[in-house]
C-alpha cells in the first residue's frame, strides 16, 4: 500500500508499505480520505510520538470502508491515517452521516469527538451558558461553535482576520474578533465573560483566559501553540472557583474512545444528517502532496478542515 511516512523530523515521503495486519477486535478500512490535524504536524515535526503500540504513520482520522461488509465508515485512530489501508479497533468506528459523500467526510470524526469529550464531558457546557472557542476558523474550531450552538449556548470566538471573524458570526458566534487588533479581556469581559473556554493556545493565553472566566468557570485546554509552559494567577483562580482541564484524545484507552465516540454519535450525527452543522473544507491535496497540505495548515488563515485525497 502506498502510505506517507515520517523518516526525519519536517519530512514526510511517500513509500510503498506493506499493509498493517488486523490485531483481536481490530477490521481492515480501506482509506478513502484522510483529515489533516494540528497533532499530525507535531508529530512530524518530532514533538509528538504515537502512543505505544500505535502505528508511526501519521495522521488520526479517516473515511473509506469497511474491507470484512463494504460499509462506509470513519475511524478515529492513534496513527496510520496517511495510508491506503489501516487496522482499526471495530469500537473507533462511526458510519458515514446520511447525505455526506464518503470522500468529504474525513474531517469530521476527530473534530466532533474532540468538541463533545471536552465541551460536553469535561466541561460540562450547558444551554444558556457562554462559551468562548480560541482559534474559530481551524477544523475544531467550526465544529465547536456549531455544536456549542446547537446546545443552546452563546458562542464567543476569536480569529486571526476580520475576514476570519466575519466567517465566524456566519457559522453562528454571537461576537467573534480579530484576536490580532482586539483588546480581547476587555472585549470578552464586555460581553459578560465566559462559562467555559475552549483554548488551543497554552501557556501565552493562561492568566488572560483566567481573567476572561465568570464565577465556576472552565478553561479546557487542548493545544499549545503558544507554548506549553505558563504562569497561572491562583488566587484569581480559586476567587472564582474556576478549574482548569487539559486533556488529549489520542493516547485514551479504547473503551473511553468508545464512550467519548456512542456520545459524539448520539449528538452531532443528527445536526449533520440535518444540515444543522457542517465541517468546512477548506482544500483537498493528493496523499503525495501532504508536506504542501502541512504548509497550507502551518501558515493558518485556512476555515475548516484540510484533506488528504488517497484512493487512486
Amino acid at each position: 500500500m502506498r502510505a506517507l511516512t515520517n523518516p526525519a523530523p519536517h519530512q514526510l515521503r511517500l513509500d510503498d508499505l506493506a499493509e498493517p495486519l488486523p490485531g483481536p477486535g481490530e477490521v481492515l478500512v480501506d482509506v478513502c480520505a484522510a483529515g489533516v490535524n494540528r497533532a499530525d504536524l507535531a508529530q512530524v515535526a518530532g514533538q509528538y510520538p504515537p502512543p505505544p503500540g500505535a502505528s508511526a504513520i501519521p495522521g488520526l482520522e479517516v473515511s473509506g470502508r469497511r474491507r470484512d461488509t463494504g460499509e462506509e465508515v470513519l475511524a478515529l485512530l492513534a496513527g496510520g491515517g496517511y495510508a491506503e489501508a489501516v487496522a482499526v479497533p471495530e469500537e473507533q468506528l462511526l458510519p458515514v452521516p446520511a447525505g455526506i459523500a464518503v470522500a468529504d467526510a474525513a474531517g469530521i470524526i476527530e473534530v466532533t469527538a474532540t468538541v463533545v469529550s471536552n465541551l460536553v464531558i469535561e466541561a460540562g457546557l450547558r444551554a444558556g451558558q457562554t462559551v468562548l472557542v480560541h482559534g474559530g476558523t481551524g477544523g475544531i474550531g467550526t465544529a465547536a461553535i456549531q455544536i456549542a450552538r446547537a446546545l443552546g449556548a452563546r458562542v464567543l470566538s476569536t480569529a486571526g482576520s476580520d475576514a476570519g471573524a466575519a466567517h465566524l458570526r456566519e457559522l453562528g458566534a454571537a461576537e467573534a474578533w480579530n484576536r490580532r487588533t482586539t483588546d480581547l479581556v476587555a472585549a470578552v469581559r464586555e460581553a459578560g465573560g465566559a462559562d467555559v473556554i475552549l483554548d488551543v493556545i497554552g501557556a501565552d493565553a493562561l492568566a488572560d483566559n483566567v481573567r476572561m472566566l465568570r464565577t465556576d468557570g472552565r478553561l479546557v485546554i487542548i493545544g499549545t501553540l503558544g507554548g506549553g509552559t505558563g504562569e497561572l494567577p491562583i488566587g484569581l483562580l480559586m476567587a472564582k472557583r474556576a478549574r482548569v482541564i487539559g486533556t488529549t484524545l489520542r493516547a485514551r484507552p479504547v473503551p473511553q474512545k468508545q464512550e467519548i465516540l456512542a456520545r459524539t454519535h448520539e449528538l452531532v450525527w443528527p445536526l449533520l444528517e440535518t444540515g444543522r452543522l457542517r465541517i468546512p473544507i477548506h482544500a483537498r491535496f493528493p496523499l503525495e502532496e501532504g508536506a504542501l497540505a502541512h504548509a497550507l495548515l502551518r501558515e493558518g488563515g485556512h476555515l475548516g478542515k484540510v484533506l488528504l485525497d488517497v484512493r487512486r
